[in-house]
């Protein structure tokens, strides 16, 4: 982001949280969802983080991206909710579903139904593997901004990820999901 970016939105108004809500919303709500797996609290966790941002842009010090500083915040509003009692208890995991192209309906059913069991496998992880997992593959960030919004050294980021990568593989080959090249 641009320094005129930075200094604009220290003086954050309507206009300027409808357009960081534009560029990350679904990104933050993305995130939320992977973080609970319930549609409906990503929609509150989402209003959460803008709220938050519009209550409290002071606080953004520049030192990392927008995009890093809002997915840290998704993270802390999706912890609290995940910590309540209820949640703990009642936690349902809606179907992800991926989005085709022009193909056929079957080559369509054949992917759609690969990626719902593959990302049942990434919720069954347990969530300090889950979310690097995401953060780094959904969300393409470095392990420096993954460690930034983790709070985590670089080397517990990556041996989480080496772990989270080992666990899928692991389970996916069980379900033959996972094919070797010769």
């Amino acid at each position: 982001m641009s320094e005129q970016y930075l200094k604009f939105i220290t003086q954050v108004d309507s206009n300027t949280l409808n357009s960081l809500m534009d560029q990350y919303g679904q990104d933050v709500w993305n995130f939320a969802y992977f973080l609970t797996k319930n549609r409906n609290a990503s929609d509150d966790i989402t209003q959460d983080v803008f709220i938050q941002v519009y209550n409290h842009v002071d606080s953004f010090r520049g030192e990392a991206s927008i995009k890093t500083w809002l997915l840290t915040i998704t993270r802390n509003i999706s912890r609290n909710f995940l910590q309540t009692a209820f949640i703990r208890k009642v936690l349902l995991v809606d179907i992800v579903t991926s989005k085709g192209t022009c193909r056929s309906a079957e080559e369509l059913f054949i992917e759609e139904e690969a990626a719902n069991e593959i990302w049942k496998k990434v919720f069954m992880l347990p969530t300090k593997y889950r979310e690097v997992l995401v953060l780094q593959a959904k969300y393409q960030l470095s392990i420096s901004e993954i460690s930034d919004i983790l709070k985590l050294p670089q080397g517990t980021v990556k041996s989480r990820l080496f772990e989270a990568r080992n666990k899928m593989k692991q389970s996916l080959s069980k379900e033959g999901l996972l094919y070797e090249s010769i």
